[in-house]
């Protein structure tokens, strides 16, 4: 027994190498110049080059994307309503007090004295606000 005459008992696979000596000439079977044609060539999805251009959003729970909470004071209230009004964030609106996007969240806060009783609605109050209002006499109802 002889090296040469020695056979495998399987079957060998053999995939096609490109750009290897042999019986491709020329280019080898990569077509022509560029750089596919090149020994180690990558080329990057084109959609991966768009995604990065895309801006980022950075930071906890993405502030900007939040509805945006439109803030009034009491002495703004106290100018352009009477007293007993029921205040809700579609009737500030109306008055030209909070611009339509922000009339989703609005919330009311202290700055400024009070006198008239007034009927907060579907506004978030902050604490001291709610102090202020409930002491002349008006209530807050969510």
């Amino acid at each position: 027994m002889q090296i040469q005459n020695l056979k495998s008992k399987t079957k060998r696979i053999r995939s096609r190498r490109v750009a290897r000596g042999g019986k491709r000439g020329k280019t080898a079977g990569r077509g022509t110049k560029g750089q596919k044609a090149r020994a180690g060539h990558k080329i990057r999805p084109e959609i991966r080059d768009l995604i990065k251009k895309l801006p980022k959003k950075r930071g906890y729970r993405f502030a900007s994307v939040a509805v945006p909470v439109k803030e009034i004071n009491l002495d703004k209230l106290e100018k352009n309503f009477v007293a007993g009004t029921i205040i809700t964030p579609k009737l500030l609106v109306e008055k030209g007090l909070i611009g339509r996007a922000a009339a989703l969240r609005v919330k009311v806060l202290a700055n400024g004295a009070i006198t008239k009783a007034l009927i907060i609605s579907g506004c978030a109050v902050s604490a001291s606000a709610k102090a202020k209002i409930e002491a002349v006499g008006g209530s807050i109802s969510i």
